[in-house]
Order: structure tokens, then C-alpha cells, then sequence
């Protein structure tokens, strides 16, 4: 098995990098502090093709593979987590158009979301149904050649700043997957209303808020793919959405293993550099393992993904469990190593742990990810011959 990347994949790597220390890290403490969506810089990262990474190159994007896709995420968030975490969720929504829509809808919204003209929100999360995804209750009524929405979502990631809403809405049967329907919506349809920006832990950088649907009156023609397959949809989305996240956490986890090893060969204790105290080398040398093991575990499970293999959804769990617990404890420990300067505002390590904390939590929180594992691995008990 070759782990070594491709010469067009390091250029990816090195233009991602240079956009990151260009646009992105000289202002994301500014941005996290006053609560601002940089909106003109998403749309210079839109003029490199990072709104539609893997949208095929036949609808406008970029065409690449998802470990790719992976590599320039975690390159992004290295710059700034919040607002490359908006950019994956960007691209999830684009991607989701592009894939399942009819050509009339892709011709009518797809170009402008490629471009970065258009903002796009991914809806699926209710206050009731969180990680039970498939017993959500926002309806999708026929009435001849419309459908009119009505329910709630929440922790909608750039809400109110963004200008289509895909949204999951039943349109069959009260519970259970297979009533789950896919639909865009102008995000400022008759009807649509948005709760406050929510007050975040982390994540300051984008606007999070509730959304009501009351009455909101779309065309058939909005609708993505058949009837009854919105939740397929959204599950496949989340296969992606699992790698993205976990690269975001990866470049959270590189960012702050590279600001400590800048720390401790500056700050001097006792008369020598902390680099010297063996206890520090070995909390080092940890880090950069359970770095190394979290990038090739999210390698791994984006190669899957990429090749269609029959547990790609389990890879893209377990790197998403593994990868964002154990940057999110990297990221933790190298504020603590930075000792009281990790805890003010002027480092970034504070910021660091806040933006990669709730990784933990959106995508499918890792307690779901480990239910699905441990189902996967107990339901398919020959399953592991095939994993080797």
C-alpha cells in the first residue's frame, strides 16, 4: 500500500497552505472574537475552487477525490477551523445538488453555488431529532404543483447569512427513514424565519441558528431526486461530511502541535529550554503519533470512500470517532503544556480546543459513531477478514 501523496496532491497541499497563512490565520482570532463571517474571504476561496471540491467537473467543480478533498481541508483549517468547517458544509450542500437533482434545478442554482455567489445551508438536525436523524418532523405537503414545508431545524451552520437551504422534510409515512424527502429552498422563501445567532463555545466565526418553517411554499421542481430518498441522501452526505470534519480536526491538531514545539524551544525553566525536560519530550512524542495514527485513519477511511468499498461507512465512522477524540485531547494538552499563557485569548490554543470541541459532536456525535461500529462489527461478524 502506497501512503506516499501524488505530485498533483502536494500542489493541492501547498496551495491550500499558502491560502491558509494568506487569508485565513492573519485574521481568525479577529473574526472568532467578534463573532464575524467572512463572507468576502469564502468567496475568495470560491476563485480557487474550494466551494465544489469533488463536484464533478461536468457541473463546474473541481472533480477531485475526497482524500484530496481531505488534504486541502486539513490544510484550510490549519488557517482558521471555523470558517473551513463552513466550507466543508458548503460543499456537502453543492455536492448533494449536484449529485441527486434533475438538470433543470442543478442549471438554475448550481453554477451560482459553485461560484461562491450563493451560500448554502445543510438542514437536517430538529430539537427532537438530533441523533435519531430518521424520525425527524419537519413535513413536506404536496399541494398540486408546489410543496409547502413546515416544521424546525437547529444548529443550522450559517443560517441567516446564507442564501439556499437544503432541507430533509417527510413527505410519507410519520416516522422511520424511508418518509424522508430532500428539497432546496431559497433561504429567503415567504415563511422562513430565523432564531438568534446562537452563543457558541466555539465555532464563533459562523452564524448557528434556528430555522421555522411556516407555511414556506416551494415548486415541485425543488425537490431533489425521487420521493422517499432524502434520508439516503443525507446518510451518504454524512460519509463525507465524517472525513471533512475529521480533517478539520486534523489541521486544528497539527497547528497546535506546531505552536508547541515553537513554545518549549523558546521558554526556558529553571535555566534550560523546556525542550530539555525529558516529561515534555515524551508528551510530544505522543502527539505526533496519535496525529500520525489520526491522518492515516482519515486517509484510509477517504480512500475507501473514494473506491466505493462495501464498508466505506464504517471506515468514515471510525476515523471520525478516532481522529476527532484524539485531536481534540492534542489540541487540550497543548494548551496545557503552554501552562497559564495557553489560557489567554492572545495564543490560540484556547481557540484551538473550543472551534475542534464540538467535532466531537456534529456529524453524528461519537457515541453514535461507536454504535454504528459496534452494530457493523456485531451484526457482521465475518466482516473483519474483510477489513484486513
Amino acid at each position: 500500500m502506497d501512503f506516499e501523496l501524488s505530485e498533483e496532491q502536494r500542489l493541492l497541499v501547498d496551495s491550500a497552505r499558502q491560502f491558509a497563512s494568506r487569508e485565513l490565520a492573519p485574521h481568525a482570532a479577529d473574526w472568532d472574537r467578534d463573532h464575524h463571517f467572512p463572507v468576502d474571504v469564502i468567496k475568495q476561496a470560491a476563485e480557487q475552487g474550494y466551494l465544489a471540491l469533488y463536484i464533478n467537473e461536468d457541473d463546474g467543480g473541481l472533480g477531485l477525490s475526497r482524500l484530496s478533498a481531505s488534504l486541502i481541508f486539513e490544510q484550510l483549517s490549519a488557517g482558521c477551523i471555523a470558517t473551513t468547517a463552513f466550507l466543508t458544509i458548503h460543499n456537502m450542500a453543492a455536492w448533494m445538488l449536484a449529485s441527486f437533482a434533475d438538470q433543470a434545478l442543478k442549471d438554475a442554482w448550481l453554477p451560482r453555488l459553485v461560484s461562491g455567489e450563493l451560500l448554502a445551508s445543510y438542514c437536517l438536525t430538529e430539537p427532537d431529532a438530533g441523533s435519531d436523524a430518521a424520525h425527524l418532523r419537519t413535513r413536506a405537503r404536496r399541494d398540486g404543483d408546489d410543496y409547502v414545508i413546515d416544521g424546525s431545524k437547529c444548529f443550522i451552520s450559517g443560517a441567516g447569512s446564507t442564501d439556499v437551504l437544503i432541507v430533509m422534510a417527510r413527505t410519507g409515512e410519520d416516522s422511520g427513514a424511508k418518509g424522508v424527502s430532500c428539497f432546496l429552498v431559497p433561504a429567503d422563501a415567504e415563511g422562513v424565519k430565523y432564531g438568534r445567532n446562537e452563543l457558541k463555545m466555539g465555532w464563533r466565526a459562523q452564524p448557528t441558528r434556528t430555522i421555522t418553517f411556516e407555511g414556506v411554499r416551494i415548486p415541485a421542481g425543488n425537490r431533489i431526486g425521487p420521493e422517499g430518498q432524502g434520508f439516503v441522501y443525507a446518510m451518504k452526505g454524512l460519509d463525507g461530511g465524517r472525513i471533512n470534519i475529521a480533517s478539520c480536526s486534523l489541521g486544528a491538531a497539527q497547528a497546535a502541535l506546531e505552536q508547541s514545539l515553537r513554545y518549549v524551544e523558546e521558554r526556558k525553566q529553571f535555566g534550560k529550554p523546556l525542550s530539555d525536560f525529558q516529561s515534555l519530550q515524551f508528551k510530544l512524542a505522543d502527539m505526533l503519533t496519535d496525529l500520525t495514527a489520526s491522518r492515516q485513519m482519515v486517509r484510509l477511511a477517504a480512500h475507501k470512500l473514494d473506491h466505493g468499498h462495501s464498508e466505506a461507512s464504517l471506515y468514515c465512522a471510525m476515523a471520525k470517532r478516532f481522529a476527532t477524540d484524539h485531536c481534540f485531547t492534542l489540541c487540550n494538552e497543548a494548551l496545557q503544556l503552554h501552562g497559564g499563557y495557553g489560557y489567554l485569548n492572545d495564543y490560540p490554543l484556547e481557540r484551538w480546543v473550543r472551534d475542534s470541541r464540538v467535532h466531537q459532536i456534529l456529524e453524528g456525535t461519537n457515541e453514535i459513531m461507536r454504535v454504528i461500529i459496534a452494530r457493523r462489527l456485531l451484526d457482521q461478524g465475518g466482516m473483519l477478514d474483510r477489513l484486513l
